[in-house]
């Protein structure tokens, strides 16, 4: 694999790409470093301690790379960008206007696009605008005018703006798709840090073959993550297809086979974006308007927070962990059922003279294609609750907490593999050996 990195540096277009790709993520961190004018850093900071903990930054915070927490220019990061994109596809189902649109092929696909990039700006402006009104008073800014509240308004707007720029940029000129290098690498910045605080919490001043045990765990897990997300992504289901013989002027047309492949992870990590977001808005409405109690709200609450799952001392909150699952479980049949329509799948199969062996074209396909796919849904689902809770386990139990969890993991994993599959096919194109092969 590394012979195959060395050869990829060899080839001119692709060193050329592999570079711009490094110097925007260079940008990227430097950006991130750049307090917003007028800003209170320490504020947000007491703000994310109180809802996550000393080490925890929440899934906000870990998609950010720590620069919402420093209230930086680049605050609010990509996050306006993602969430405009999971509105617009849900709005492509119910509009049928934005349908047709996604069906014209790329003039579509480019007014979609176009349409997202409105409403990220719109979104990083009623975010960024209800932060500085909001909590303007509270201590968010240093002072409390309205040139402070517009300046931080525009400086966090361009900021977003400018990130999803950067990825479109990298999808032009770099390697990989550039919104999820953007997400990518701000996750990864967490990582040195946790490294640090899991040395620090097992094994600074233990005994050598204490240190020694606790670095093979914590290797140990991480790898186990690493590889169940990696069957994750590439797990498919493989439905064989058999294309009828048919006569077209003098010569005999089909008869080939092929196969639909059904991703068993087909939600992606979307699910789990869902389900956590769903969690923390409770938490972070009562924060924010100063909810103080210890009644049954409060119970619910803790119920909602990570950071008492899996506690020994009171198991009885861990009884949000099964809620968790469920919510992901549910969120990934529904983005599913949203994506992929087994229907359409069956119309097109028998327009194109296609059909599933021992299925009947039509209706029968499309229920056989509904039937699997609910089944490794399910299996999918699965899969991706046991990588989100594993470091929720090893918190509640352990005490490990890092800023990343089952959810960065994902998302890191997914894009290296895909990433690495984008530079392994350009390198093929130019008859070199694929990573796959080394």
């Amino acid at each position: 694999m590394f012979k195959t990195f060395i050869n990829a540096f060899k080839i001119k277009d692709i060193r050329k790409k592999l570079f711009f790709t490094f110097l925007m993520l260079i940008v990227i961190r430097l950006g991130c470093q750049i307090p917003a004018p007028g800003v209170n850093q320490e504020y947000i900071a007491e703000i994310m301690k109180h809802l996550f903990g000393e080490e925890g930054q929440g899934i906000f915070g870990a998609f950010t790379g720590g620069s919402f927490e420093k209230m930086t220019i680049l605050a609010l990061n990509i996050t306006p960008y993602i969430t405009s994109s999971i509105i617009m596809q849900l709005l492509t189902i119910a509009i049928p206007k934005l349908e047709e649109m996604q069906k014209e092929g790329e003039d579509g696909r480019k007014k979609i696009a176009s349409i997202t990039r409105y409403v990220t700006v719109g979104l990083a402006l009623i975010e960024s605008g209800a932060m500085a009104i909001g909590f303007g008073a509270s201590g968010f800014l240093n002072e409390y005018n309205v040139l402070s509240v517009v300046t931080v308004i525009a400086a966090m707007t361009a900021g977003s703006a400018f990130l999803m720029w950067i990825g479109e940029r990298i999808n032009e000129n770099g390697v990989g798709n550039g919104i999820s290098i953007v997400l990518t690498i701000n996750i990864i910045s967490s990582f040195p840090q946790d490294v640090k605080s899991l040395y620090e919490q097992f094994m600074k001043g233990k005994t050598i073959p204490v240190q020694v045990l606790a670095a093979v765990i914590i290797i140990a897990v991480v790898l186990a993550v690493v590889v169940l997300v990696i069957y994750l992504s590439d797990g498919i289901r493989k439905i064989p297809v058999q294309y009828a013989k048919r006569i077209q002027g003098n010569k005999m047309m089909g008869g080939n086979s092929s196969h639909i492949p059904l991703k068993i992870n087909t939600a992606g990590v979307i699910p789990v974006i869902f389900a956590s977001s769903l969690f923390q808005f409770p938490i972070i409405i009562s924060n924010v308007v100063g909810y103080k109690g210890n009644g049954w709200w409060s119970q619910i609450l803790k119920g909602l927070n990570s950071n008492y799952w899996f506690n020994t001392d009171k198991w009885i909150y861990t009884i949000g962990v099964l809620v968790y699952i469920a919510l992901i479980v549910a969120f990934a049949y529904f983005y599913t059922s949203i994506t992929f329509n087994p229907m359409e799948v069956a119309n097109n199969l028998k327009k194109s003279g296609g059909f599933i062996p021992g299925v009947r074209p039509g209706k029968p396909t499309s229920e056989y294609l509904d039937g699997v796919l609910n089944y490794i849904v399910f299996i999918g689902a699965v899969g991706l609750s046991i990588v989100s809770i594993i470091p929720y386990i090893f918190n509640g139990l352990f005490g490990a907490q890092v800023s990343f969890g089952g959810t960065s993991i994902i998302i890191v994993v997914s894009v290296i593999i895909e990433t690495v599959k984008q530079v392994e096919s350009q390198m093929l194109v130019r008859n070199y050996k694929g990573f796959l092969n080394d």
